[in-house]
Parts: structure tokens; C-alpha cells; sequence
């Protein structure tokens, strides 16, 4: 069994039950696991490996619950960047249809990368179109090599636009050919085990997108195979609109009713729930991820996730697909949740503190994907954690480090561990090839040329 000692770092971050800020903190690592957290000077002297951590700030590793790691090669594209969820999703449904394994397994590559070198080390993927080939497999082989945690989420859509839905038939599923390769998935690659690299959960895309009948069987059947539940919920207005038209309900209570609720299941966005809406999740100890950057890009509106979190939701945070936030880069995330929450309203109980957007980035993504083992700096918990240079040009001058890592606009992280393995050094990503990915690139780009 390995060991590894992290010493002598300028503040520490444990995220622990007290919130424990540690000075001269250091971490003690066997094989993966931290078995002592403290003042450096009262750490075993000794290990296989020692790293001096001077004048760095350490953090723990941060959760990305909601992503489409797909969107990564269509950023900035010039036919979608309407200001309307529906306008962006035509414009971008005739580039999907014609996504290969390739294109898919280099934008997760390129979007694990950009998430590595910003402080993330677990991903939830939702992944809901499957194309021409594409298979849960080639995710689960790029996330092994980036070195990251990967969550799968085997997502599906069956209504398509001549029912009234948004995609073109050929990106809809036959709903039983969904459940059943949801159910392979699972067999397949969910690791049920403390510290796994591996997870799977059950993803319908939404309720405008999938059939009530195959909403509620896809939920029972994650409740059967014991794994999480995740779909996009109060996103926009017109989704409440939508709901109330035909199923004369909200979109909260329709999930309810089909039994899309439960202490395994979290949705994205949720930007307008109103009380009966949160007395619902909170009910079922549902909980929400959210995603700012994509709400704004895509004018849906603003969380008022201090709101949420004064109800008793669970919140996480999530980066969303590239083609509705144009980046992968969950510091950026971390950063606009906490300014946004200071836009949204005047009473100071709903402006969140620096610290409050830190523990949604870190424990609160750990709690919506059901993991006791991530988010927390403490003896029994996984040694995934980043650590920040306080000499770095954007930080001079800050006066409490923790909250510059979320005031300040920093960008990525200097060094980054995933139980106990190193994922990125000095500001590389050392499993990524930036130069390979250029090249592939630029070769796709000459595949997509008209003739």
C-alpha cells in the first residue's frame, strides 16, 4: 500500500462536519484514503511520497452533478446562440444527428480536461442522444485516462417533434430499447463500492422529452437496480406551461405524480419552483442542481437557490453542456453561483457567502449523487482535493483566501488529486494531450467541409 503526505500548506479546507479551516494543514494518504488531517507538524514524517505544499491553499476536489460532455465541440456555434432554450435546441439538433463514437469521445475528452485543470474530480454525465454507434463504453474509456471520477447517466429522449417534442425522430429512442440498455449499463459499469471510479443512474432528458409511461417506469427502475435518478426540471417557463396545458399541473407535481421523486433523485436547473414545488421535493429529500452560466446564456432565469437552501433542498452545482455555457470550468461556475445570488435579491439571508458556494461545489455535490466518500477533507473520505497558489497574480492583495478562491476570478488550479493519484501538475492536465486533441480537431474540421 502506497502513502502519501501533503505538508506545510498555507490554509487547508476540510469541508468537514465544522467546517475546519486548518493553517500549516496537511494531509496523510494511504492507498488512496486520508487517514490523518491536521497541523502539518503533527503528520507522520514520512511517506512513499512527500509533497510541499508551501503557500498553497488546499480545497476538496469539486462535483460537477450536471453536465452534456457531448456539447463540448459545439461551442459558440453561430446558428445557436438564441437567447430561447427551444430556438438553440433546433439549431442545434441537425449537428447532433451526426455525432459519431469519435465526436463524442473527443468532446468528453477535451470537456473531462478543461473540468481536471478547474478543480473538479467527479463528473456526472448526462448523456441522452446515442447516434450512429455511440455507446456508453467510449465515455467510460476516456474518463479511465483522464483519471477523473466518472458518473454515467444513460439518458434517453421518445418524443420526438412530429408528437410535439423538440428532436427529430432519428435522436428518440424506442422506450422499452432504452430501459433495457439503462438496465445493461448499470450491470455493466456501476460500482457500487466505496471510492468507485464508476457510476451509473437512470437520466430521462425531461418531461417534454420523454412520455409520462416512460418517465415513471424509468424511475421505478432505478429504484430497483438501487441507483440514482436525474432530469431536467423547471428549467424554463415554457416548460411550466407546457405541463400545466396538458397534464393541468406543474412540472414539480408531475414528477410526483409519476413517481420521479425520491432521497436518489436530483434535477437540473430548477429555476422556477414556487413553494408547493419545494414542499414537494423537500418531501421526498429530492434535491437540485444548479447552473448559472447555462440559465443566463439561455436567458431561463436565476435559481434562487438561497431560497432553496433555507427550505432544507440539497443543492449542487453543475456546468451543463458546453453549447448552453461554452465552457467546462466549474471555478467559473463556483464563482457566477455566488454572484448571482447577490443579483437576485436585496434580503441578506438570501445572498450567499463565499463559503456557502464552496460547500454546494463540493459536499452538496457528494450528497446529490449518494456518495459518502467525496467532498470532505477527513479521515475516511477519498483523497481527491486541488490546492491554489496564493501567489498568483489574481490573488495579491486578497486578505482571507477561501473566499478569494470563489471572489476572485482564478480560472484553474494548480495541482489536482484523485484518490491519491495525481491529475494535474503545475497547471497541466498530465493525462491530456493538448496537442492530440488540436489535431483531431482540426482533422474533423476537414471531414465536415462540404465537398
Amino acid at each position: 500500500m502506497s502513502t502519501l503526505l501533503i505538508r506545510n500548506t498555507a490554509v487547508l479546507v476540510t469541508m468537514d462536519e465544522d467546517r475546519h479551516e486548518i493553517a500549516n494543514g496537511g494531509l496523510f494518504i494511504r492507498d488512496g484514503w486520508i487517514e490523518h488531517v491536521g497541523d502539518s507538524r503533527a503528520l507522520p514524517a514520512h511517506a512513499d511520497e512527500v509533497v510541499d505544499l508551501s503557500g498553497h491553499m488546499i480545497i476538496p476536489g469539486m462535483v460537477n452533478t450536471h453536465h452534456h460532455l457531448f456539447q463540448t465541440l459545439d461551442r459558440a456555434c453561430p446558428a445557436c446562440q438564441s437567447p430561447t432554450l427551444v430556438e438553440w435546441l433546433k439549431a442545434l439538433y441537425p449537428r447532433w444527428e451526426k455525432l459519431t463514437p469519435a465526436d463524442v469521445k473527443l468532446a468528453t475528452e477535451i470537456g473531462l480536461a478543461e473540468l481536471a485543470l478547474s478543480g473538479c474530480t467527479t463528473v456526472a454525465d448526462h448523456h441522452y442522444l446515442w447516434p450512429n454507434g455511440n455507446r456508453a463504453e467510449d465515455q467510460f474509456e476516456v474518463a479511465d485516462r483522464t483519471g477523473l471520477r466518472f458518473h454515467l447517466g444513460r439518458g434517453f429522449q421518445t418524443v420526438g417533434i412530429d408528437q410535439g417534442g423538440f428532436a427529430p425522430r432519428s435522436l428518440t429512442e424506442d422506450g422499452d430499447a432504452a430501459l433495457h440498455d439503462c438496465e445493461r449499463v448499470v450491470q455493466k459499469f456501476h460500482d457500487r463500492s466505496r471510492g468507485a471510479m464508476r457510476r451509473v443512474f437512470i437520466a430521462p432528458s425531461s418531461v417534454r422529452t420523454v412520455s409520462p409511461e416512460y418517465l415513471r417506469q424509468s424511475a421505478d427502475l432505478a429504484r430497483r437496480l438501487e441507483v440514482g435518478f436525474h432530469m431536467h426540471l423547471g428549467e424554463t417557463l415554457a416548460e411550466i406551461d407546457f405541463t400545466r396545458q396538458k397534464f393541468q399541473c406543474r412540472p414539480a407535481e408531475l414528477a410526483e405524480q409519476l413517481g420521479c421523486v425520491g432521497d436518489n433523485t436530483w434535477y437540473a436547473h430548477g429555476v422556477h419552483l414556487d413553494d408547493a414545488d419545494m414542499a414537494i421535493l423537500r418531501r421526498h429529500r429530492s434535491g437540485i442542481c444548479h447552473c448559472p452560466c447555462s440559465n443566463l446564456i439561455l436567458a431561463s432565469g436565476i435559481a434562487p437557490i438561497q431560497r432553496y437552501r433555507n427550505a432544507g433542498l440539497t443543492i449542487g452545482l453543475g456546468v451543463d453542456g458546453a453549447a448552453s455555457n461554452d465552457s467546462s470550468n466549474i471555478m467559473a461556475e463556483l464563482r457566477q453561483a455566488f454572484l448571482l445570488s447577490r443579483v437576485s435579491t436585496t434580503a441578506p439571508l438570501l445572498a450567499m457567502t463565499a463559503r456557502e458556494a464552496l460547500e454546494i461545489a463540493t459536499i452538496g455535490g457528494a450528497k446529490l449523487l449518494g456518495r459518502d466518500d467525496i467532498g470532505r477533507l477527513a479521515p475516511g473520505y477519498a483523497a481527491d482535493f486541488a490546492a491554489v497558489r496564493l501567489d498568483r497574480l489574481p490573488l495579491l492583495g486578497a486578505e482571507d483566501p477561501v473566499a478569494s478562491l470563489v471572489c476572485c476570478a482564478i480560472g484553474n488550479v494548480d495541482h489536482s488529486w484523485v484518490h491519491g493519484r495525481r491529475i494535474v501538475c503545475d497547471g497541466t492536465a498530465l493525462n491530456c494531450d493538448t496537442g492530440a486533441l488540436v489535431a483531431q480537431l482540426k482533422a474533423r474540421a476537414g471531414r465536415l467541409l462540404p465537398a
